[in-house]
């Protein structure tokens, strides 16, 4: 689905590399977490797959990024936003309309879909992301999580194949943010739209991310399966990502010789690794 090689991107009027080397494939249905510390790369790695670099942002551009087959250096951004839509990190400057519905209906018109089709799409986009009952709503009423609801869903409404989203919890409440990351479940396994989200909550990432990216420096530390990234917490600590208090715990009995290869993602699973443990010892 995307195809990242030897990519590397300095900012105009910057002489430090925003992105260095990166070399990366993600498969069609493929959910990626990518986090890292603050001014890993992570919100330029986003914009560097979705067209924004090197389009609106300009500096020198070194390598290639292809998504579905389209090269993002020599296609323009509303082509790439065919394929894939972006939820940005400050959600009340994507919004465009005053009202839910008119939120939808300003994608559907701008990408020049059939007037039979808009009034299906929008009913379909809204109720996915479960705020059908939001549709005739000011948006200036929304909360936060509402608002991004109302986003992901004006981007459903257009059918994309890929979906990235910029820090989209950052100011929800623990409650709200499992919401968004159970709706970006649900939207990858039902109708396999391949998901790159950026994140600084970990814990969110570790349980519901098939795959998970560490930055720093503008580059990847370590990429892959979600429980073999978090399995290297010496590492994640290095560059600043917390673990997950439940994966330390794990990796500390791994060390010890307590347990094998396994890991446990979050409480449920910890214990139930932490009693067999224990019921083996005695």
């Amino acid at each position: 689905m995307i195809d990242i090689k030897n990519l590397k991107f300095i900012y105009e009027g910057s002489s430090k590399a925003a992105l260095n080397n990166i070399n990366l494939t993600i498969n069609k249905g493929d959910f990626v977490g990518i986090t890292g510390p603050s001014g890993a790369g992570k919100t330029s790695f986003l914009n560097a797959l979705n067209g924004i670099i090197p389009h609106h942002f300009k500096g020198d551009y070194y390598g290639k990024v292809i998504v579905k087959g389209m090269d993002v250096f020599e296609s323009q951004v509303t082509e790439i936003a065919k394929i894939a839509g972006t939820v940005f990190q400050d959600i009340d400057s994507q919004m465009v309309s005053g009202y839910v519905e008119d939120e939808i209906l300003y994608g559907l018109e701008n990408f020049d879909v059939l007037k039979d089709e808009i009034e299906e799409r929008i009913t379909k986009a809204l109720s996915d992301v479960g705020i059908l009952h939001l549709r005739d709503r000011e948006i200036s009423s929304l909360s936060g999580g509402q608002k991004q609801k109302t986003a992901i869903a004006a981007i459903l409404a257009l059918k994309p194949e890929v979906l990235f989203l910029d820090e989209p919890t950052g100011e929800l409440d623990p409650s709200s943010s499992r919401q968004i990351f159970s709706l970006l479940k649900e939207l990858n396994e039902n109708y396999g739209i391949t998901i790159i989200v950026a994140e600084q909550k970990i814990m969110l990432l570790s349980e519901f991310v098939k795959t998970l990216g560490i930055m720093d420096k503008g580059s990847f530390v370590l990429y892959g399966d979600t429980r073999d990234v978090l399995k290297n917490s010496d590492i994640l600590e290095e560059v600043g990502v917390k673990c997950p208090r439940v994966v330390t715990l794990m990796n500390m009995l791994r060390q010890e010789g307590f347990i094998g290869d396994e890991i446990a993602i979050n409480a449920k699973e910890a214990e139930e690794i932490i009693r067999r443990v224990i019921h083996d010892r005695v």
